[in-house]
């Protein structure tokens, strides 16, 4: 039976056994079971000197984390912008959200001409703030026209899942799309608060199925298909990340935009994809990542809820293929998500997590980044200035690194936003 129908009946059966508490079943969600484990040092030279301040974070220790979660977590990335991208502006409201906004959109091509593989950049900008304004960018599940009902949006034609909430019908998005996923985007309050908002469909970059390597950015960088990829190759983690620093390209050339300033967040699959770019790319001011899991936020060694081996199952195509040798291996890794974060340092971090999404693990999430503050110690920042899992609503801002766990389950709600704008204002608008 060939792998990916194997991958596709595997993840149809594990979604159809959910446990009680809305999460799939035969997984451990019982903290008194995640047993003991070491975490690798982020402060240890692969040699095992010690790192003991910025300079040495910088020039040694810092390229060694990188290479280690290119070559094993996610794929090696192209880098830079590659020759011949270039974008125009491709329509313009100046009088958009009842004139509260600007409304641009961008197509931005990543190669010379117009015939290959291209994304298209979806732009707010609040009318009356002086320009040039800070700026929150991230990735859309289900295209450009979900985040905001607005009938000037261009309606994407790409590929996407078929979703009855989402009214996507034969994988194409339908007018009864618009705003689909507007809550999750608090549009009009970011505006409200003074921030630009600008977002990309992720199929844009690289459609959310096995197929997505073959097509489109992968093939711009001859990537190959899901088995027929090299070992340390990127997935689709890694071109969504990478479209996120192309976007920062032309966010860098908009007069209305301080790109020293820009906030790149993330949901789920989609916050595994800012931490990644927020890592790797030093210009992001601010990386935000709501309840990214395994492969994002949480501690892989934990073992608890979504696990390495589950994700490369069930998604053979987001990672690098290395990435499975660590199936029920975690131990083995030469890295864990802790130090993930670290390289973002000393640029804030800011981790979410909802007390009845146990699959992402909340408190290996909170983990990730407390494990992180040895590093931001090196600037001389405090990190979260707790020692335990804050209580469920109880938002903790600290110094570069902020967590909250909130009621409810996966998703991004008005709460959360209202976190992230606040702490934005702490950080962005110092």
């Amino acid at each position: 039976m060939p792998f990916r129908l194997v991958a596709l009946l595997l993840l149809l059966a594990m979604h159809s056994a959910v446990s009680l508490e809305g999460q799939p079943a035969g997984f451990n969600y019982d903290e008194s079971k995640v047993g003991s484990y070491t975490l690798p040092d982020a402060l240890t030279l692969n040699d095992g000197t010690p790192v003991r301040d910025t300079a040495a974070w910088t020039r040694l220790r810092r390229p060694e984390l990188l290479e280690h979660f290119a070559r094993e977590v996610y794929g090696r990335t192209p880098a830079g912008r590659p020759a011949g991208m270039h974008w125009a502006v491709t329509s313009e409201d100046r009088a958009a959200l009842g004139g509260k906004a600007v409304r641009k959109e961008i197509t931005v091509w990543f190669s010379a001409g117009t015939a290959g593989p291209k994304m298209h950049l979806l732009l707010y900008v609040p009318a009356a703030a002086p320009k040039p304004v800070p700026a929150f960018l991230g990735l859309s599940f289900y295209g450009n026209h979900s985040v905001h009902a607005d009938p000037g949006i261009t309606l994407s034609t790409a590929w996407m899942r078929n979703s009855a909430e989402h009214a996507t019908v034969n994988h194409r998005a339908t007018e009864k799309s618009r705003g689909s996923h507007a809550s999750r985007w608090q549009i009009e309050e970011v505006i409200a608060r003074g921030y630009a908002t600008a977002t990309i469909y992720c199929g844009d970059l690289c459609e959310d199925r096995p197929e997505g390597l073959s097509a489109d950015v992968a093939a711009l960088f001859k990537t190959g298909g899901t088995e027929e990829r090299a070992p340390d190759a990127w997935g689709a983690i890694g071109i969504w990340a990478w479209g996120l620093s192309r976007a920062l390209d032309y966010l860098e050339h908009d007069a209305d935009i301080d790109a020293r300033r820009v906030a790149v967040h993330g949901h789920s699959r989609l916050g595994k994809a800012a931490l990644w770019a927020g890592a790797q790319d030093e210009r992001f001011a601010l990386v935000i990542s709501n309840e990214s899991g395994c492969g994002g936020a949480a501690l892989s060694r934990r073992n608890y809820g979504e696990t390495v081996k589950r994700i490369n199952t069930s998604f053979p195509y987001w990672f690098a293929r290395n990435f499975r040798r660590y199936n029920d291996r975690e131990s083995a890794l030469p890295v864990d998500q802790h130090q993930l974060i670290a390289l973002i340092a000393p640029r804030p971090v800011y981790v979410a997590s909802a007390e009845g999404d146990k699959w992402a693990d909340p408190r290996g999430e909170f983990l990730g980044a407390k494990e992180a503050e040895p590093v931001y110690a090196l600037w001389g920042k405090k990190g979260l200035g707790v020692t335990d899992q804050p209580p469920v609503d109880t938002p903790v801002h600290g110094d570069g690194l902020a967590y909250h766990v909130r009621t409810g389950v996966h998703d991004i709600t008005a709460y959360d936003w209202n976190q992230y704008l606040a702490y934005a204002d702490r950080v962005l608008k110092k």
